[in-house]
């Protein structure tokens, strides 16, 4: 049987992509570098949050299938990549993922065939970094082969919207690689939105992120000094939602996190300097304000202990939740981290319980609590950092000594209090 896919990276965007794919009847060959994901999804296990043992079963139930072999990728029609983009030392994308998995690809090219990356990077990518790489072989994109970018959407945990429910945005090299892989995406995803190019739609993923990054900072900002002048900045939010238009409610927190909002505004600010010479001011601040929430957090722990009469330094203090969304495993940037380092450089001795996480490594000072009420009503202060489902947040802070919520889920009170 024709592969009809090769989805490249199988990590929480590649995968659900494979799935819908799968689902529309679509023969798809999944590859990735990291043998022990392909051999686990091979094997019926999935690795990502939003996808059971049983999706993936159903998956290979389909056709699907996993490998690391890189001469299979010129069996399919179509070659989606979605590998990861981190932030470089200097601030931009770190491409070599991607560079990787290009170089794969036009190792494999045949004629006929449609490539689209789907990584969230720099306007420009498409055509000054994966086009060239693609044609040293002699193909040329919009005439032996098409090419296009289309950004992922997926957002891990939302139970509302997923791969096929979420319009897809896709811009081509050409219209006719619009229409590819318009055609290709149209299989199997409700709503397909046709940008300009490449450059329009690599650009629209950079809008949407920022636009979440800057409005993010601007309560973020709003909650430090509402606390200092005795306004209920959750009170406030709630009351400026009730008008039916022209607002949006965003909320402060204790920081950033997973890669969309503390990452993918940096890739459009790094290179608007890089080609233009001047700042992207507007997402610079965001991140100045964003990336300062941990320490504020802090601060306010350390200024709620000075009011029990406790320093903090030797003080326990119990952290709820330390991934970067409620009710996934994810850890990615999760403000929780420099909150807890911060927090034993302090000399606090800082504690955790996450349901979905049995390791923080990124942590290994920190120590694990199985029960989150008794360790509540132990700690000096529980600070809730993620409010996951499966938390009675009502009586974890009345049975806590000391309560703070920084995510604005409980009512405040004598012993409790919120950003």
């Amino acid at each position: 049987m024709a592969v009809d896919a090769v989805i490249l990276g199988l990590g929480y965007v590649g995968l659900p992509l494979a799935q819908e794919a799968t689902r529309a009847g679509k023969k798809v060959l999944g590859f990735d570098i990291n043998t022990g994901v392909v051999d686990a999804l091979n094997a019926g296990r999935s690795h990502v949050d939003d996808l059971s043992d049983a999706d993936i079963a159903e998956m290979i139930a389909g056709g699907f299938e996993a490998t690391t072999d890189e001469s299979r990728i010129a069996e399919a029609k179509v070659a989606v990549i979605c590998v990861p983009t981190p932030l470089s030392e200097e601030g931009g994308p770190d491409l070599r993922a991607v560079e990787s998995a290009v170089d794969a690809v036009a190792r494999n090219l045949r004629p006929g065939m449609l490539v689209i990356l789907e990584s969230t990077t720099y306007p420009g990518t498409t055509d000054e970094v994966v086009r060239p790489k693609l044609e040293a072989g002699g193909l040329v994109a919009g005439v032996d082969f098409n090419l296009a970018f289309s950004p992922e959407r997926i957002d891990p945990g939302n139970e509302k919207f997923g791969a096929k429910n979420t319009p897809k945005v896709v811009g081509g090299h050409t219209p006719a690689c619009s229409d590819a892989a318009a055609a290709f995406y149209g299989a199997f995803v409700d709503t397909v939105v046709r940008a300009r190019g490449t450059r329009e739609a690599e650009t629209a993923k950079l809008l949407e992120n920022t636009y979440r990054h800057i409005n993010i900072a601007l309560v973020n900002e709003m909650a430090r000094f509402c606390h200092e002048l005795g306004i209920d900045l959750w009170d406030v939010i709630e009351a400026a939602s009730s008008k039916p238009f022209g607002f949006q409610a965003f909320y402060p927190g204790p920081g950033v996190g997973g890669h969309c909002i503390p990452i993918d505004p940096n890739y459009l600010s790094h290179n608007v300097r890089a080609k233009l010479g001047y700042p992207f001011r507007f997402v610079e601040l965001a991140q100045e304000i964003n990336t300062q929430m941990p320490a504020y957090v802090v601060s306010r722990a350390q200024d709620l202990l000075n009011t029990a009469a406790k320093p903090l330094k030797g003080s326990s203090v119990l952290l709820l939740g330390v991934t970067y969304k409620p009710n996934i495993a994810d850890q990615r940037e999760s403000p929780a981290v420099p909150l807890a380092r911060q927090l034993l450089a302090k000399g606090a001795v800082v504690r955790y319980h996450d349901p979905h996480v049995s390791d923080w490594r990124a942590v290994p000072d920190a120590q694990r609590v199985e029960d989150a009420a008794s360790a509540a009503a132990e700690a000096d202060l529980t600070i809730l950092v993620q409010n996951h489902r499966e938390y009675d947040l009502a009586a974890l802070a009345s049975g806590a000594r000391l309560f703070f919520d920084t995510r604005g889920k409980v009512q405040p009170g004598e012993r409790v209090h919120r950003l």
